[in-house]
């Protein structure tokens, strides 16, 4: 299995580089997994602003060059993972920049007769790995689950990965938030997953 890491927070010395920190160790003794990358978006510098001009279309990000490097990656991948926080309900605008960007017509997905589209990135699987503030149920309870609607349905579904896992950590900043419990929940399913 061919990994892919996507990491979207500013922090090297954060709770999510920390998460980050369990991965890479999890899956480092993972034998399942054989070649591993990260994208760190920040420390990449990468450019989350779309830009429709004249010379750039929306209908030809599937072909522009200064992000193909970018959409390399996610075909190499078999299993992509996303660790960052929540930040007023969704994740941070890096990251959504980066989605608008990849996840474009005609790479990631194709339209086709009907209500939905022909989804391109089959036999995919994705593992969301984030962290909020607030209480762990407030997403669902308050937000009526947006976040996990947003990727799974609303992103990851649509391009055709079906296979999505959730770590969704509330009460990050709080002293009693089980942190290393938690650290230690990802670090164990990334030295065991097959797929």
């Amino acid at each position: 299995m061919k990994l892919l890491i996507i990491y979207t927070y500013p922090n090297h010395e954060s709770l999510n580089y920390a998460f980050l920190q369990k991965v890479l160790k999890g899956s480092g003794e993972n034998s399942n997994i054989k070649e591993l990358q990260v994208l760190d978006l920040y420390e990449e510098g990468f450019d989350p602003r779309l830009v429709f001009n004249e010379q750039q279309r929306r209908r030809d990000m599937h072909t522009d060059p200064t992000i193909e490097k970018y959409r390399k990656q996610i075909l190499w991948a078999d299993k992509i993972v996303f660790i960052y926080p929540i930040w007023w309900g969704r994740p941070p605008a890096m990251l959504l920049g980066y989605i608008d960007q990849l996840f474009a017509s005609n790479f990631a997905y194709k339209d086709k007769k009907g209500h939905f589209p022909e989804g391109l990135l089959k036999g995919k699987s994705v593992v969301c790995v984030s962290t909020m503030k607030g209480p762990t149920h407030y997403p669902l309870l308050w937000l009526h689950n947006s976040h996990k609607i947003l990727m799974k349905r609303a992103l990851f579904n649509f391009v055709g990965i079906k296979k999505v896992k959730f770590f969704e950590f509330g009460n990050m900043e709080s002293p009693k938030g089980n942190q290393t419990k938690k650290l230690e929940k990802v670090y164990h399913y990334f030295k065991k997953v097959a797929y």
